[in-house]
């Protein structure tokens, strides 16, 4: 069911601005020996986590500027947090290109990711988005919220949640989905904005209320939005770039909406595995990553989230739909770099004996 792009603008929520970015930084220059270096390993294996059309060509591009051949893999955060675990120091990939930065703050304190000071980290536009000890540098900014369809919520006669507490209304029972914390590092971001938001134990009770709603848990943080166009979900909760791509596929009967009691976001992030079997080129890849040569071609690949290089290039989609950079919470990401696995137990733990079918992993 395609609409027209204009009807679902015209009819969207008046929401902030793109914020101003901070002047450019001076572009640094990356080494010529580490070019050579990795150009000697020839190969690369890269991890994505963000959507594959964005990861094949940035991969692409590597292998155009570079002439290194770059294999990569689609794979969600978690799994690829799950899959280095297991690996452990041996990894069969060398870098992790994409997705939230939770999983990723699990394998720094696992030890699973290499430190490295990248010349282009001086590009970002603040510190706020990267480690602190250089295990992982962000490429991008994500805003969470929902996606809903309305013309299903018009046939039904219910109007569009404007906040967190909404989506337990009783009205809305099977019409929500949201991803599988096992395997989306998008779930392990709502669990967690939720506790930074209500506190813990007031959290867990929310989920378990919230339950009653979710017909499914995706597998992939994207899962939701892919659903709400063609009218399987009525409402999703997820990335709201992800929306702003359902949207530009045709499907404008999908509207964004910002909850209105506040949200938070990702840091879409690039690191090196620890022990990778390429680790110059997987160096160079984090220069790269760290370049408009790789983020400004997202927007051109169906990827329209913040970019956090002071050199890059806006998507201009972001700001037509009223999404601001910085509408969201502090979001604290130490206290997600040390408690997000024990909050996912006791996720699971709260919605014990509920249908576990619903946790998609496929």
């Amino acid at each position: 069911m395609k609409k027209r792009l204009a009807a679902v603008i015209a009819g969207m929520m008046a929401l902030g601005m793109l914020s101003a970015v901070p002047a450019m930084a001076e572009e640094s220059a990356i080494p010529e020996d580490l070019i050579a270096a990795a150009q000697e390993e020839g190969e690369l294996t890269v991890y994505g986590s963000c959507e594959e059309e964005y990861l094949s060509a940035a991969c692409a591009k590597f292998t155009e500027l570079y002439g290194i051949k770059t294999n990569y893999q689609r794979l969600s955060t978690s799994e690829v947090y799950t899959k280095i675990k297991e690996e452990a120091g041996n990894p069969s990939g060398d870098v992790w290109f994409g997705g939230t930065t939770d999983p990723y703050n699990e394998a720094v304190v696992d030890g699973l990711l290499e430190p490295y000071d990248a010349v282009n980290a001086a590009n970002l536009i603040s510190d706020d988005y990267k480690d602190p000890d250089n295990n992982w540098f962000g490429i991008y900014k994500g805003i969470l919220g929902f996606m809903v369809n309305n013309e299903e919520l018009e046939a039904l006669g219910l109007e569009a949640p404007k906040t967190w507490d909404d989506l337990l209304k009783p009205e809305y029972k099977g019409l929500i989905m949201l991803s599988n914390p096992n395997t989306a590092g998008t779930a392990k971001l709502i669990i967690n904005t939720m506790i930074q938001m209500k506190g813990h134990d007031e959290a867990m009770e929310y989920f378990v209320a919230l339950d009653k709603n979710v017909s499914q848990y995706t597998k992939s943080g994207s899962g939701p939005s892919k659903m709400v166009g063609p009218g399987e979900c009525v409402i999703g909760v997820g990335f709201l770039h992800d929306g702003i791509y359902q949207i530009l596929q045709g499907y404008d009967n999908i509207g964004l909406i910002v909850p209105e009691d506040g949200t938070s976001f990702e840091v879409g992030a690039t690191a090196i595995f620890k022990g990778a079997a390429h680790p110059n080129a997987a160096k160079l890849w984090i220069e790269y990553a760290l370049s408009p040569d790789c983020v400004d071609i997202a927007k051109d690949n169906g990827s329209y989230q913040f970019l956090v290089l002071s050199n890059a290039t806006q998507p201009e989609e972001a700001a037509e739909f009223g999404l601001d950079m910085n509408n969201t919470i502090d979001y604290d990401f130490e206290d997600a770099k040390l408690n997000t696995a024990q909050y996912v137990e006791d996720f699971f733990a709260a919605l014990e004996g509920t249908d576990e079918s619903r946790f998609l992993t496929e």
